[in-house]
Formats: C-alpha cells, structure tokens, sequence
C-alpha cells in the first residue's frame, strides 16, 4: 500500500507531510467523516509510513517492502495496535481499553499504548469505529490522551464528530474527510470490479454521494426504488408518518429473519433521511455540494417550506443521529420506526420534538 491508493484525500497527505516534516506531528487525530471514503485506509497508510523501517520518517512514505510494512500489511506489528467493535457487538467493550476486571489497567489498548516501542521507534494505536465508545470507555481513553506517551500516535476513526465526548474531541486535532469525488467513486467501483459497465459505475457513483459503500449498497434496485420514495416524502411540509412508517416497517421486514438484516436496513433508511436533512442545511447556508438527481429534486421541494427554519432540519438531523443510536441499541424496530416518523414530521411543522 501506498499515498497512490489513497484517492481523494491529497490535501489531507500533504497536511501529514508538512507536519512530519516540521517535527510538529500530533499525538491524538480524530478523523472524521461519512463512512467508506478511505478514513481507516488512511490510517494504516499514515502508520506503515511511521513505521518503516527503510524510509526516513520525514518522508512519510513507506517502502512497502521492509519488514515493518510487510507486518503492517498483515496486521501483525507490536507497535501497530488496532481496535474495532466486535461483531456482534453494540459498543466497544472497555476490557479492550483497560482490560478484564482482575486485571484492570495491566492490559488493552490503553496499557499496550504506554509500554516501551518494540523496534525502537513510534508506537501507533487506530479505533476504528470509535462512535461505539460507550461512556466508561471514552472516559478510560480521555485519561491516556491527556497524558500521551511519548513518541505514540493515536488515531480515532468517527463518522460523526458528535459522537465524540467534548474532553476527547479539545484533545484531538481533527482532520475532516470530505465525500470522495464521484469520478473516485466511479473509478473505485470498476476496480474492485462491483460493477459491470462505465455506466453503471457512474449512476452508481452519482448516488453514492461520495460514499462507495452507499454506492455499492444502490446497487440493489429494491433498496435505490425505497430511497426515492423516501425522499419524495419527507419533501413534503406535511408528510403522513403513519403511512410511511407502515411502508418502512414492511420493507426492513423484507430483509430476512437475521435481525441484524433488519437493523442494517433501518440503519440504510436512517441515513439517507440524514443525508437529506444534512443537503437542505448546507442550502439554507448557502453551501453548493453536488449531490444526485434524486435528492436535489427532493431538496428542492423541500426548501420551500424550511428554507428559512433551519432550527427544524438541525432537530430533524439530532433525531437521526438519536435514531441510528437506538438501532445499534437493539430497540425494538418497529416502535423506534414509528416515533422516528412521527417526531420527524413534528420537527418539519414546529421545529421541535417533545420529549417523554
């Protein structure tokens, strides 16, 4: 692997450089931004750089070759600690922070950061997924970014920034990834041959959003046909949540019996409204952003009526980020589908929802 692989991103590799450069690199980053644009990529990328035993760590650029970036490559570098939310999993477990009860603050990844560098030079630490923290984690984690260990790079890798205590994020210097170009995307699909035309990457890509996973998922005409009908009713300044959530319930039923099936569906469903609900806010700021036919004609629509209310949308988008958190808490879908409708339609007609 590469800066080449890495796409999109050459703003970001060049910020990188100039810090390496200058000897005034950071020892906690959090990375921020939509899912599958290369923000996990990046952050191997930027660790086999670190770690190369062949190049001068002011060039950031890993040979590829050395055996530092071989175990890189294979996930097998001691100074290299990675941690993800287990499958199966709704959060992040603290023992993988702090480890087992009986042997609190001797184990995981908050212990392994402090122990002295295997091959002598850096250690560097990535959590993936770091939205899963869950309260105690974040907390445990906080106490090692205030107190980084020398020479340690600590990377967290987070779709939303809001997610993230306040504490973690004044201790992290943030770096935003914006959406991947749609040529990127385009390009991306044909690659890792998901596609089996031009023009199905670039209808494709032009969906996505500047996402490839959303990209691929679009892929499914089933799932593409729900999104349009999404959007074209949340256009509307008085939608019948009943009716849509009806019709939601029905199609995430349609995903199979594996509840995990269901939860990814709601979870797709969540994010297109978020990502409509984001576009209408970046208008009324008067942020151009291109996006696909679909939702501009929706967005359009839209404006009409919350152009100028953009407490309504900004409560619209905490309604979806606190929807998302109840899909990974396991609640029970259907319920969650109602009140989710129901809250979004009172948020578009008062500009608020009450709470129980």
């Amino acid at each position: 692997m590469s800066w080449d692989e890495i796409q999109g991103h050459d703003s970001i590799v060049a910020s990188f450089r100039q810090a390496v450069t200058r000897g005034r690199l950071a020892s906690t980053f959090l990375f921020v931004g939509p899912e599958a644009i290369g923000k996990k990529k990046f952050a191997l990328q930027l660790a086999q750089s670190l770690l190369c035993e062949t190049n001068e760590e002011s060039v950031l650029e890993s040979c590829g070759t050395c055996d530092a970036c071989l175990q890189v490559k294979a996930g097998s570098h001691p100074d290299l600690l990675f941690l993800q939310k287990p499958a199966g999993k709704s959060r992040i477990p603290v023992e993988l922070l702090i480890g087992e009860r009986k042997n609190r603050m001797r184990q995981g990844l908050c212990y392994d950061i402090t122990l002295r560098s295997f091959c002598g030079g850096r250690k560097v630490a990535i959590i993936d997924d770091a939205d899963y923290l869950n309260q105690e984690g974040a907390n445990c984690l906080l106490k090692t970014l205030e107190e980084p260990p020398l020479g340690s790079v600590i990377i967290l890798i987070s779709r939303n920034l809001q997610s993230q205590l306040p504490t973690i994020r004044s201790r992290s210097q943030i770096i935003r990834f914006s959406p991947l170009p749609t040529e990127v995307v385009s390009k991306l699909l044909i690659e890792n041959q998901l596609v089996d035309s031009q023009a199905e990457a670039e209808q494709l890509a032009s969906l996505g959003n500047g996402s490839l996973l959303q990209a691929k998922k679009l892929a499914d005409v089933e799932l593409r046909e729900f999104r349009s009908t999404l959007l074209g009713t949340l256009s509307r300044n008085d939608f019948a949540s009943v009716a849509i959530s009806k019709l939601t319930v029905e199609f995430v039923d349609q995903a199979g019996k594996d509840a995990s099936k269901r939860r990814e569906r709601l979870s797709d469903i969540v994010s297109f409204a978020r990502e409509f609900f984001q576009h209408l806010l970046h208008c009324t700021t008067g942020q151009n952003r291109q996006v696909d036919a679909v939702l501009e004609t929706n967005a359009v629509k839209a404006l009409k009526f919350v152009e100028d209310r953009p407490e309504a949308l900004i409560c619209c988008l905490d309604r979806c980020i606190e929807a998302q958190a109840q899909i990974e808490a396991n609640a029970n879908l259907t319920s969650l589908t109602d009140a989710w409708f129901d809250d979004l339609s009172t948020a578009l007609r008062f500009g608020y929802v009450v709470k129980a």
